[in-house]
């Protein structure tokens, strides 16, 4: 994992992306945040899983989807599996140590 930082790289409203093996920060600050990047190397993990493109591509289906289920891009964010998985375990900062294979089904 390789960790930048650049405040043009991210969309607006987010602090962080993960596009494998990157993790891209736009705060220098938040290189420090043990939180958020083990919420990103959660993120990295599901990456993996996935072999990269075809994790994408789920990714979008599933916020397609949630965005027609919940008629909000917050909240359609918020509720694809991979996104409910990192943020109900990214203060677990011993969960990758522990975490099954496709450990995001329980959060579909």
């Amino acid at each position: 994992m390789f960790l930048i930082v650049s405040r043009y790289l991210i969309p607006k409203g987010y602090r962080g992306i993960t596009l494998f093996p990157f993790v891209i920060l736009k705060n220098p600050l938040d290189r420090q945040n043990r939180v958020l990047v083990n919420h990103e190397k959660i993120h990295i993990r599901q990456q993996l899983e996935f072999l990269i493109i075809p994790f994408f591509m789920w990714y979008f289906v599933e916020y397609g989807l949630r965005l027609i289920q919940y008629k909000n891009k917050n909240l359609a964010y918020r509720n694809i599996s991979f996104e409910r998985e990192a943020y109900s375990r990214e203060f677990d900062l011993d969960y990758l140590k522990n975490r099954k294979v496709w450990d995001f089904r329980k959060y579909l």
